[in-house]
């Protein structure tokens, strides 16, 4: 049941001013995510079409296309501003 992830230059730009630990945990959430979505906790946001998921102190907000198998990831940010 894998799903295709699409990055957008937002979320790439985010992940390489990371410390490459923290980028490289994150990239692997997404990835076992894609892999079996029923398995983590994603919520949609209130008032959005999107979703969010949570990796420690960092969001990931993406699009859930489930008819084409597919995740957008829309951007990746800091819990204290990612919703700004």
């Amino acid at each position: 049941m894998n799903y295709g992830v699409i990055w957008s230059r937002k979320s790439i730009d985010f992940l390489n001013k990371l410390e490459s630990l923290t980028s490289k945990r994150i990239i692997k959430y997404i990835k076992e995510f894609s892999e079996n979505p029923g398995a983590k906790e994603f919520r949609r946001l209130k008032g959005e079409s999107a979703f969010r998921l949570r990796v420690g102190d960092y969001r990931v907000i993406f699009d859930f296309d489930k008819k084409n198998k597919r995740i957008n990831i829309v951007k990746i940010g800091h819990r204290k501003n990612i919703y700004n």
